[in-house]
Formats: structure tokens, C-alpha cells, sequence
């Protein structure tokens, strides 16, 4: 009865871990939204430059931590005739590397305990590099053939007036009501001005992500660690594509792609998942990611139909190259692996990589770009 119960309460703070940590995720978007999404709008509309779109979309996702939210911005500004379906594929590119900022800051959750760290920031980067790779393959393509751009016209016309409808995520109706008190206590009770008040959320969301992971992945050890290892191994290990069809519907439900891969990266760390393991449910994710925003677009008006049908096909055809074949599918797997290894050597580097890669790279490359175009 003493061990029944001892399971019962373990399981009861589990939950509770991972609510606190769902809302952590949450929070930190929302936080960033106090002081990042009209510069982001900002961003959006001020190239045409492909390349230079390419980063608007790293930094404005990065700074938002949310693709869905990008991509419905520029599904906005297409419909409105403020950006065309041209211009706006490279910014829909760059959104889905921006788009694991999220899953790479988890990893640094783990950051003092090195073998912990080195298996959970290989899981985050994993994502990235998978994103990169892609990106590298389809932008010169797009670029010289257009030819999602000419596909996802194609498929559009058939959809222009199948009519459109909104599904509602779970997850962001069970962790709202907690980041609204939060907001509620430092915006509205605390009267704290808008930007710093964002600040002091994001501060907020870290310290409670960090303590969320750290003690979610004790209770996990002391719980399921064989356990579940085993389901693991016999059941997702034994069928790539159930692990992949499970990653899509999941992210479809909770409709991000941030809490789909966030959560297999503490996973991943405490070692109950391998990452070979994880990989297909990080290409579902990429997939179920894009499909609120199509769901979404289906309100008659083909440019955002189109946009919405380039994101689908962009990230389906990543999934087609880097995992039937083997020997391609293990670059993302390997490239991560050494460099966590490298890295978890220098743990400090962490902070560098996510610095430069997410911010510092897209706003220097931004600056140099306007900087030249007004000489």
C-alpha cells in the first residue's frame, strides 16, 4: 500500500513538473510578445531581398519562439498584398530554424551535469541542424527554380474555396489561465510598464524551466527509467514511421512544434530515449507543425492558401531526403552528436551557439545588408 501510494504521488508530481513546465514555455513566448512581436512585424515587411528574408525569419521567430506565430503574419501580410508568396518563402525558411530556439534553451537545463547535457543539447541541435540542412538544400532551389512556390500554387487552386476553420490547442488552454495571472500580478496589480514587465516574465519562465526540468528529470529516473526504456526500444525503435506519425499528431494537437521537441529533450538527456529514437518524432513535429496554419488559410484567399501549402512542402520534403535512405538520415544525427560533444567540453560555448546562431548572425547580417543598400 506504502509503494502504491509512493507511485500515485510520484506520478501526481510529474504532472505537476510538466505543467510548470508547459507554462515556463509558454510564458517565455509571451514574455517576448511584450516587447518583440511589432518588431517583428516590423522586420517582416522591410525586405524583398530572399536572402536577407532568410534571416527576418531566424530573428523574428527566435525573438517570438514561435513559428505558428511568424507563419501567421506573413499568411496576414500575403492576404493583405503587403508581401508576395515570392518574398515570403524565404522568411517561412528561416521561421523554422528560429522555430528550435526554443528546444536548444531547454538543453541548457542540463548544463551542469555533463554527460546529461552533452545526450540533451545533441537532441536540440538535432532539430537545428536538421532545419539548416534542409534550408541549405531548398533555398538555392527555390531561389533558381521556384519551385515550391509553382507546386504549392498548383495544390492551392484546388483548395481555394474549401472554406476554413480553427482548431483550439489543449495545451495552450491548460497553461493560459497561469500565464495570464502572471501577467495579471506584474502588468495590471504591480503596474509595471509593458517592456519591463516582459523582461522580468522571461526571467520568470527561465528560473521555472530550469527547476521544472531539473527536478522532472529526477522523478523520471527514480520512476520509469528501465521501464520505459524498454517501451522505448520495443515499440518506437522497432518503427521509424510510427515514431514520426506520432510526432506529427502530437504536434497537430498541442499545434507547436516547440513542446513537441522540448519535451524529448529532457527525455533524451535523462537517457530513457535514445537519440536515434527521436529523430522521426522530430520530422513528425516538422510536419504536424504546419498544419494549423493550412486549417487556418482555408478562408478563400489563394495567396494565403499558397504560402500556408509552401510551408507543408518544404518541410515534407525534408523529411523525404534525410530519412528513407539511411546513410543521409544519420548526417543530422552524427553532425549533433559531435557537436554536443564539442561543446559540453566548453559548456560556455552553449550561450555562444544560441547567441550567434539565433540573434547575433541574422543582426548582423540585417545591419550589413541595410547598411550597404543605403550606400
Amino acid at each position: 500500500m506504502r509503494k502504491l501510494t509512493q507511485q500515485i504521488a510520484r506520478i501526481i508530481l510529474i504532472v505537476l513538473l510538466l505543467y510548470l513546465f508547459l507554462v515556463s514555455i509558454s510564458l517565455m513566448s509571451h514574455s517576448f510578445k511584450c516587447f518583440g512581436k511589432e518588431f517583428s512585424k516590423n522586420l517582416i515587411a522591410t525586405t524583398s531581398n530572399p536572402f536577407i528574408g532568410l534571416f527576418i525569419g531566424v530573428l523574428a521567430t527566435s525573438i517570438i519562439q514561435s513559428s505558428s506565430t511568424t507563419t501567421s503574419i506573413i499568411v496576414g501580410f500575403v492576404a493583405g498584398g503587403a508581401l508576395s508568396i515570392r518574398c515570403a518563402i524565404p522568411i517561412i525558411m528561416g521561421a523554422n530554424i528560429g522555430t528550435t530556439v526554443t528546444n536548444t534553451l531547454v538543453a541548457l537545463g542540463h548544463i551542469t551535469r555533463k554527460e546529461e547535457f552533452k545526450r540533451a543539447f545533441s537532441s536540440s541541435t538535432m532539430h537545428d541542424l536538421f532545419n539548416m540542412l534542409n534550408v541549405i538544400i531548398f533555398f538555392p532551389l527555390e531561389m533558381s527554380t521556384h519551385i515550391l512556390e509553382r507546386t504549392a500554387t498548383f495544390i492551392a487552386s484546388f483548395l481555394e474555396h474549401s472554406g476554413g476553420f480553427k482548431l483550439m490547442s489543449p495545451v495552450k488552454v491548460i497553461v493560459k489561465p497561469a500565464v495570464n495571472a502572471i501577467d495579471y500580478l506584474f502588468m495590471n496589480f504591480m503596474k509595471i510598464p509593458e517592456k519591463v514587465a516582459g523582461i522580468l516574465m522571461l526571467v520568470v519562465s527561465l528560473i521555472v524551466l530550469v527547476l521544472s526540468l531539473v527536478f522532472l528529470v529526477k522523478v523520471m529516473k527514480n520512476i520509469i527509467a528501465n521501464k520505459t526504456e524498454i517501451v522505448f526500444d520495443k515499440i518506437l525503435s522497432r518503427s521509424g514511421l510510427i515514431s514520426l506519425s506520432m510526432g506529427c499528431l502530437f504536434t497537430a494537437i498541442v499545434q507547436s512544434s516547440s513542446v513537441t521537441t522540448s519535451l524529448l529533450v529532457p527525455l533524451v538527456g535523462s537517457g530513457v530515449l535514445r537519440l536515434e529514437t527521436a529523430y522521426p518524432i522530430v520530422l513528425g513535429a516538422n510536419l504536424g507543425t504546419t498544419v494549423t496554419a493550412i486549417l487556418a488559410s482555408l478562408t478563400g484567399n489563394i495567396a494565403g492558401i499558397t504560402i500556408a501549402i509552401v510551408h507543408l512542402l518544404f518541410n515534407l520534403c525534408g523529411v523525404l531526403i534525410f530519412y528513407p535512405i539511411k546513410a543521409i538520415r544519420t548526417i543530422p544525427i552524427t553532425l549533433a552528436k559531435s557537436l554536443a560533444s564539442a561543446i559540453s567540453e566548453k559548456r560556455y560555448l552553449a550561450f555562444v551557439y544560441v547567441g550567434v546562431v539565433f540573434f547575433i548572425l541574422p543582426i548582423v547580417m540585417i545591419y550589413v545588408y541595410n547598411f550597404l543598400n543605403r550606400g
